[in-house]
């Protein structure tokens, strides 16, 4: 996609990660020049913190982000163990380092039933969210 038709909260890949854009500004150089776009992107998985700045004309990859609710079955040796809407189950998953880990680990704790949202885009996969399971 071209810089120019990006937009703010929208995804591009920056460094080779995964962003969403939180900042963009314009800039218009020389006679001769093309029109400049100063990128700001934080990682979808990790949080951290990418710039680039790249011709208006130029093309940059825009990662596919899907979002895919799962319920909670257990947690065994730090990986979670889910089932999504087809009753198929995966154990692939890492309990993550961050608040969304911490907060599912309190409601399992609590015997809740919960539903996780995993995020995947460009081949990695991370629970970023967790709600309440509706019985």
């Amino acid at each position: 996609m071209q810089c120019s038709a990006l937009r703010k909260n929208g995804h591009v890949v920056l460094k080779g990660r995964p962003c969403k854009i939180v900042e963009m500004s314009t800039s218009k150089t020389g006679k001769h020049g093309h029109a400049k776009v100063h990128l700001v992107g934080i990682d979808i998985f990790t949080g951290k913190k990418y710039e680039d700045i790249c011709p208006s004309t130029h093309n940059m990859s825009v990662p596919v982000v899907n979002r895919q609710d799962y319920q909670l079955v257990s947690i065994e040796d730090g990986y979670l163990s889910l089932m999504d809407d087809n009753g198929e189950t995966r154990e692939d998953l890492k309990m993550p380092d961050t608040e969304c880990g911490k907060e599912i680990k309190d409601k399992y704790d609590n015997d809740e039933s919960i539903m996780v949202t995993v995020m995947k885009a460009m081949g990695e996969e991370m629970p970023v969210g967790v709600k309440s399971a509706k019985d």
